[in-house]
């Protein structure tokens, strides 16, 4: 199964992603642009695994307080767009502490730099600079672990639990 754990995204926060989203269309943007019930700020990307208790085990041993999750200016890895997040010490902590607690439980994952952002387009291609990012927060009051699968020809991804 291939799994991460991620903060999945409000409503109200998803409709200004998803306007920022139609804007862009509006201005020649092409790519593969994520749907609405697919936005999510990933925490950990932990590939295949079957190992759904350890993972469970180990996000339940972080001890967290709600916080709150702003957005920040668009920018690019390649063709891939996203949106950032305004630093959050509540953020940084949740994943410094989540990732030392899959270590712990010995549990592999991407060990990238964590980069806080939301994917909105793969596959990218026109002019994007200087796109204002949608107002829009959300208080942060649990963390999933998600599955992500292809049917029919796109990525589904469900959530298989929360903490």
């Amino acid at each position: 199964m291939r799994l991460f754990i991620a903060i999945q995204l409000s409503d109200e926060l998803s409709a200004a992603v998803m306007n920022m989203m139609h804007e862009l269309k509006k201005q020649g943007v092409k790519g593969n642009y994520v749907p609405a019930r697919n936005l999510h700020l990933t925490l950990a990307f932990l590939g295949e695994t079957d190992n759904r208790a350890g993972v469970r085990a180990a996000m339940e041993a972080v001890k967290w307080k709600p916080f709150r999750l702003a957005l920040s200016e668009p920018g690019a890895f390649g063709d891939l767009l996203w949106l950032g997040v305004r630093g959050n010490q509540g953020l940084n902590g949740l994943v410094r502490d989540l990732r030392a607690s899959l270590d712990a439980a010995g549990i592999d994952y991407d060990r990238k730099k964590f980069e806080p952002h939301i994917t909105i387009v793969r596959r990218s291609s026109g002019r994007w600079q200087g796109a204002a990012a949608p107002k829009g927060e959300m208080m942060v009051r649990k963390v999933s672990l998600m599955k992500s699968e292809e049917k029919g020809g796109k990525r589904v991804y469900t959530e298989l639990f929360s903490v």
